[in-house]
């Protein structure tokens, strides 16, 4: 996974197995495109299913992470589903790429 600032240093997630959190964020992420533009993997042609399929990754995602007891990054990226919500409805996409940069790194432990 690498976001447009560049990959982040998994710092904490490492000892904890990056590939899971890799994954998890991926999960989430893909939840999130399919809430407000077009998934990158899931393209479910009818937009009701491509909500109810954005609301099974997110859950997927933050239940995965809360398994692994992170409970700080279930809170990190709960908080950038939050902001990019909030973004988004204020018409300000930017402020969302900016959330998920910042949510990325918190997760990876690279504060």
């Amino acid at each position: 996974m690498v976001e447009p600032a560049g990959e982040p240093a998994w710092g904490r997630a490492a000892g904890r197995g990056r590939a899971e959190y890799e994954l998890l964020v991926e999960a989430i992420r893909e939840g999130y495109e399919l809430h407000y533009g077009e998934g990158r993997v899931l393209r479910p042609a009818d937009p009701d299913l491509a909500l109810l399929g954005g609301d099974r990754l997110y859950a997927l995602g933050l239940a995965r992470l809360a398994e692994l007891g992170d409970l700080a990054s279930v809170v990190a990226l709960a908080d950038v589903i939050s902001g990019c919500a909030q973004a988004h409805a204020e018409g300000d996409p930017d402020s969302a790429r900016a959330a998920w940069n910042t949510g990325v790194r918190l997760v990876a432990g690279a504060q």
